[in-house]
C-alpha cells in the first residue's frame, strides 16, 4: 500500500545538530505527487568529455554491430558497465576539418575550424543551460586539464567560455561557504554586472532606430543574449544567499605535472561525481589535453610505439570506468546517478596518426537510453554525430528538432520510459 501527502520538502532541505549539517538525499516528500509534474521532477544531467589526442581506433571499435559484439581492448575496461553504453563508429561532424582544430568543435559541430575569421557556434552543454540551467547552483561547470586556455564550452555568440582547471578550486567553489562579507561582494559584484547589462540594453534600444531591418534583426538576437545573461545574473544573486551543500570529502590536492595527467583525469572525476551528486549543476563539459603524448600519437604504426601509446589509453579508459562505476553506484531515489546522467566521451579525430577528422571513437553511457549497442554506422559517409545531440537534448527535456547540424534523432538510439 502506498500513501501521498502534501509535505514538500527542498533538496536543499539541511539537518542540523552537534554542528553538523548534511544535505538530504532525494526523497518522495521531494517532488510532486502526481502525473506528469512527478515525471517533470527527475533531474536529468549530461557530462560531455573530449581528449583531444585521438583514441587509437583499432582497441576502440568493436568488429560487430549490435547488441553482440565482442568487447575491444579499451571497451574491455568498461566491461562493467555494457549495458548502460551505446558505442559509437562512423559518425563524425560534417565539414570539421583541420585535425587538432576540431578540438575546438567536439560539442558545437561548427564547420571548418581551419579558416580564417572562424567563428564558433554554441556548444551542446551551454545550449542546454540557456533552458534547464536555472534548476541549479551552477548552470553548468565548465573544466579543463591543461596548460594553456583550452574549452569544449562557447557562448550563443562563439565566444570560448574559460574553464576551470583546478580540482582543488572547483571543491572550494562548490563546497565552502563564504563569510557574509565574502557573500556580500559576491552579491554587490553581481549586482553591477546587472547593472551594466541594463546600460547595455538601453543604448542598443536607442541604436535599433538607426539601423536597417537586417541590422534590427541581429540586435534583437543581441538584446535577447543580453537579457538571458541578466536572468542568470540574477539567479546567481539568489544562490548566493544559500547554504551549499556540506560533503564529507576532502578539498582534493593538485597535481601539477603534465605527466600525470591519468591522475589528475581521476582527482577531477571525483569533483564532478560530487557536483552532481549533490545537485551543485546538472551540466558539466571537461577538455582532457594528452598533448604530453603527442609525439607518440604519430606512431607509423611502429609497434613499440603502438604499445606505449596504448598503455597510456588504456589507463584514460580504466580512469573513466572509475567514474562511470562511482556513477551507478550512487542511489538517487529508486535510480542510480548513472541511470539519471548521460556521459558523452569522445575525440575529435579518428586518427591522430594521420590526422584524421572522421569516423570517430565516441561512446555514450547512461542517461536513460537503451543502451547495450553497437551503432555501425558507413566509415566512409559518415553519420552526423549532432544527431546524438539532440538526442541528448531531448533527454533533458528540451524540446528542439535541431542542433547545430544535427536534424533529427540518432537512428537506432531509444529513450527509455
Amino acid at each position: 500500500m502506498s500513501f501521498t501527502t502534501n509535505i514538500r520538502l527542498s533538496r536543499r532541505t539541511f539537518l542540523r545538530g552537534a554542528g553538523v549539517a548534511l544535505t538530504l538525499p532525494f526523497l518522495d516528500a521531494m517532488r510532486p505527487a502526481f502525473g506528469a509534474a512527478a515525471s517533470a521532477a527527475t533531474p536529468r544531467r549530461m557530462v560531455c568529455i573530449e581528449t583531444n589526442m585521438g583514441i587509437l581506433p583499432q582497441f576502440f571499435f568493436p568488429d560487430k554491430a549490435g547488441k553482440d559484439y565482442a568487447l575491444s581492448p579499451y571497451l574491455e575496461r568498461l566491461k562493467a558497465h555494457r549495458a548502460q553504453m551505446t558505442i559509437l563508429s562512423g559518425v563524425s561532424h560534417p565539414g570539421v576539418t583541420g585535425a587538432h582544430a576540431a578540438e575546438r568543435c567536439f560539442i558545437t559541430g561548427t564547420p571548418h575550424p581551419e579558416r580564417g575569421g572562424f567563428r564558433n557556434w554554441v556548444s551542446l552543454d551551454q545550449f542546454a543551460a540557456e533552458q534547464v540551467g536555472n534548476h541549479t547552483r551552477y548552470p553548468s561547470l565548465v573544466l579543463a586539464m591543461s596548460n594553456e586556455g583550452a574549452t569544449l564550452s562557447y557562448t550563443r555568440s562563439g565566444a570560448p567560455i574559460p574553464a576551470e582547471k583546478s580540482p582543488k578550486k572547483i571543491f572550494q567553489k562548490l563546497f565552502i561557504q563564504g563569510t557574509p562579507k565574502e557573500i556580500a561582494a559576491n552579491v554587490e559584484a553581481i549586482k553591477q554586472g546587472r547593472s551594466l547589462l541594463d546600460f547595455v540594453g538601453d543604448q542598443s534600444k536607442r541604436l535599433n532606430r538607426s539601423l536597417s531591418a537586417a541590422d534590427q534583426a541581429r540586435m534583437d538576437q543581441y538584446y535577447t543574449s543580453v537579457r538571458e545573461l541578466e536572468k542568470r545574473l540574477h539567479s546567481s544573486e539568489e544562490w548566493e544567499y544559500k547554504p551549499k551543500p556540506v560533503v564529507t570529502a576532502k578539498a582534493p590536492e593538485d597535481i601539477d605535472d603534465a605527466k600525470e595527467f591519468v591522475a589528475k583525469t581521476r582527482l577531477m572525476f571525483e569533483v564532478m561525481k560530487l557536483a552532481l551528486e549533490t545537485d551543485s549543476t546538472r551540466l558539466i563539459s571537461l577538455f582532457i589535453d594528452t598533448t604530453v603524448i603527442h609525439n607518440i600519437t604519430h606512431h607509423g604504426n611502429r609497434p613499440e610505439v603502438l604499445g606505449e601509446l596504448r598503455g597510456h589509453e588504456e589507463k584514460q579508459f580504466d580512469a573513466l570506468n572509475g567514474f562511470l562505476t562511482a556513477l551507478a553506484g550512487t542511489k538517487e531515489e529508486n535510480q542510480t546517478l548513472l541511470d539519471r546522467t548521460m556521459v558523452l566521451y569522445g575525440t575529435p579525430m579518428g586518427s591522430a596518426n594521420s590526422h584524421s577528422n572522421v569516423n570517430l571513437p565516441v561512446l555514450l553511457a547512461g542517461g536513460g537510453f537503451k543502451h547495450g549497442q553497437h551503432l555501425a554506422f558507413d566509415t566512409q559517409n559518415n553519420y552526423p554525430l549532432a544527431n546524438l545531440y539532440v538526442s541528448m537534448l531531448q533527454r533533458l527535456g528540451i524540446e528542439t528538432s535541431t542542433f547545430s547540424t544535427g536534424k533529427s534523432t540518432m537512428r537506432g538510439l531509444e529513450m527509455t520510459a
